[in-house]
């Protein structure tokens, strides 16, 4: 950027080094925006499974913020609770646990999540992978069974099972119905069986610009198209797209996991790219791999795909020859 001086102060212009343009919000005030949008999947998850979920949630929260505290003394640097990013990784860990999941998992699930997850890059803002995502494997590859095991909603009916739609799905070849799985009376991780609860969130993040729209929208898109494609092949043993989008942790990663801003693509073309190759590991692994639900590993896997993504997807500057 160049400065232009004349002898009207009107014409002066500023010399900055880049970035020259600022999101409205500091990263301070997004953490908590992103706390507050939760706030609805915390409360279908009381609702449906019960107050100890309450427990559970802010022993993954407390945990997280502990030992970020704790690393960051170690290391001599500045403890900053209230920058709200050790709670997002505390909130977004126990609302993708299993109702009923033990304490003392929890918070180990915590520990790894912020040492391994996070802390161990760098802290805020170097962290390859998703925290809650990394302490949620962890979990699953140290607790297998509990880690699977589903309790049933407190309003459950006769229709409705502990077993996840998924699970239902893949190995019975039963498709929940459509109203219990955007309302939330379904059997599945505490926060993620309430499409509507993720929704209401994830539209206020969008809407006030927390969240890029490209990735959710790139995502839901593409597994309209992979989904749908095999679900007019067969119907009979494929679900619908709308089923995709409404079971298991699609909304949730879609909204809360795959749009954060440390660990997905800088710019428009490369969140394209990105949530269409999530989507596509995502129908592939509830479709033909031995685990019912593939977000997680969906997430994490393209994850270590951003950096080539943001290298070969950065817009050509105006004049540069190719």
């Amino acid at each position: 950027m160049s400065t232009l001086t004349t002898a009207n102060p009107a014409y002066k212009l500023e010399l900055t080094s880049s970035p020259h343009i600022h999101s409205r919000w500091s990263t301070k005030q997004a953490m908590w925006m992103v706390v507050y949008a939760l706030i609805p999947a915390v409360i279908a998850a009381i609702v449906f499974f019960g107050f100890y979920q309450l427990i559970i949630i802010s022993m993954s929260v407390c945990v997280c913020v502990l030992t970020e505290s704790a690393i960051k003394y170690f290391r001599g640097r500045e403890i900053s609770i209230m920058d709200g990013s050790g709670i997002i990784t505390g909130l977004l860990l126990g609302l993708i646990l299993p109702p009923n999941f033990s304490l003392f998992g929890t918070a180990l699930g915590s520990v790894v999540a912020i040492a391994l997850g996070k802390e161990i890059f760098g802290g805020l803002g170097f962290n390859i992978f998703n925290p809650a995502l990394v302490g949620r494997a962890f979990l699953q590859a140290t607790y297998p069974v509990p880690m699977t095991t589903w309790s049933e909603p407190s309003y459950a009916v006769d229709s409705v099972s502990s077993a996840t739609p998924l699970s239902a799905m893949k190995f019975d070849a039963v498709f929940a119905g459509k109203t219990e799985m955007l309302l939330g009376n379904i059997g599945g991780s505490l926060g993620e069986t309430s499409s509507l609860a993720i929704l209401i969130g994830g539209i206020f993040l969008i809407a006030i610009q927390v969240v890029n729209w490209r990735i959710p929208v790139a995502m839901t898109l593409s597994v309209i198209v992979f989904g749908g494609i095999f679900w007019l092949i067969d119907p009979a043993v494929y679900p619908d797209p709308i089923f995709h989008i409404l079971s298991g942790g699609f909304l949730m990663g879609a909204l809360f996991m795959a749009t954060d801003w440390v660990t997905s693509p800088l710019n428009s073309k490369g969140m394209w790219i990105y949530g269409t190759a999530i989507s596509l590991v995502i129908v592939i692994i509830r479709l033909f791999g031995g685990l019912p639900e593939g977000v997680m590993y969906a997430i994490l896997f393209m994850n270590g795909f951003v950096p080539l993504i943001n290298k070969y997807s950065v817009p050509r500057i105006f004049g540069e020859a190719k």
